[in-house]
């Protein structure tokens, strides 16, 4: 497919580039109002479509989809940026280039090209460190002290196009990857900014990716969140923000799953074994492979958020008693249980797992 664009020097009144947005959660909305504020004109915005969502099942309008419908811009969802009609309607709105902020699925070759300027990716890492779906929170899982956002022309392989530019972030220490995501999605909609006014003025040029340095950030699926009890303290804080808010830390208490806020890491094991659970004046503290650590707020199953001093008196530890020790309990297929039972009751089975499971070994 041929490449679109206007055609000459730009005349005056015109905008500096007119765009397709791609680009469908929250952490892609700033980018979007960024270019409505700036001297280019968005002329349609590319979002995955509707969703259904919550106790309802309602479709709900991504966050992207939100905001240009306020703004009055056209919003194209197609079911896969493949699909031909897209392709065709794509090709008809003669845009220079298009911005892209998560917008959640591959382009394919055939709209790379379309654009005289191509795709420029918004991503969420100092590249090449990070590739991939999730580099925020890989960031803070693995205790990086600085990230970033960088812009870079897509092309077919994952997040390896030439780089435009660069802005970096100190990671705090107590920095869930949230947190950082808010604060990357702010400074990075300014640098997507300027990568655009660059690339209309002729005075950027992208650089290849240096072959060194590399490393990969799959999605973080539920299963990866399940805290390893056996990890020092530090790596326990530090991989349990690096999932928070989503897809959220947790762990299992008598069978049931207890999901997890930030916690905090103590210097100490003060004799706890991997999961074992103590409560006292200092809090409730869990023993990891080396050190403790503080729980802050819980999600029992099927209530809410709330401090973990609250969630203990209820729970009444025992001693020796602690989290993890388990998978979840599903009462069709819950071996250590023991089979279903006909007439016997879910709680009857979940107390029998609870039995076989809640104590951590010595």
């Amino acid at each position: 497919m041929a490449a679109a664009g206007r055609a000459g020097p730009r005349r005056q009144g015109e905008p500096a580039l007119k765009l397709l947005f791609a680009g469908t959660p929250a952490p892609a909305v700033p980018s979007l109002e960024a270019l409505l504020a700036s001297d280019h004109e968005v002329v349609a915005v590319l979002t995955r479509p509707d969703a259904r969502a919550g106790r309802g099942r309602r479709e709900v309008r991504s966050p992207v989809a939100v905001r240009a419908d306020e703004a009055g811009i056209p919003v194209l969802q197609p079911p896969s940026p493949r699909d031909p009609a897209f392709l065709e309607t794509f090709a008809g709105l003669g845009v220079d280039c298009a911005p892209v902020v998560a917008y959640g699925a591959l382009v394919p070759p055939a709209a790379l090209d379309v654009p005289v300027h191509g795709w420029v990716n918004l991503h969420f890492s100092l590249l090449p460190a990070w590739r991939g779906a999730a580099p925020v929170q890989h960031a803070v899982m693995a205790g990086d002290e600085l990230t970033g956002a960088a812009t870079f022309r897509l092309e077919q392989g994952l997040d390896t196009g030439p780089v435009y530019g660069v802005v970096t972030e100190p990671v705090g220490p107590r920095d869930t990857a949230g947190d950082l995501l808010d604060r990357l999605a702010v400074s990075g909609a300014g640098l997507l900014v300027a990568t655009l006014d660059g690339i209309a003025d002729g005075s950027l040029v992208p650089q290849p990716q240096p072959a060194d340095g590399v490393s990969l950030a799959p999605k973080v699926e539920t299963a990866d969140a399940a805290v390893d009890w056996s990890l020092p303290a530090h790596v326990v804080d530090r991989r349990v923000r690096g999932v928070t808010p989503a897809p959220g830390a947790w762990t299992t208490w008598r069978r049931d799953r207890l999901r997890l806020g930030p916690v905090e890491p103590l210097p100490t094991a003060l004799g706890l074994a991997p999961g074992e659970v103590s409560v006292g004046p200092s809090g409730v503290l869990v023993g990891t492979g080396r050190g403790s650590v503080r729980l802050g707020l819980v999600q029992p199953a099927g209530k809410k958020m709330l401090p973990a001093a609250d969630w203990a008196r209820g729970a009444r530890p025992t001693d020796g008693e602690g989290v993890g020790a388990c998978p979840p309990l599903d009462d069709d297929t819950d071996r250590a249980a023991g089979p279903p039972v006909r007439g016997r009751r879910s709680s009857d089975r979940r107390a029998a797992g609870s039995a076989r499971c809640s104590t951590v070994p010595g």
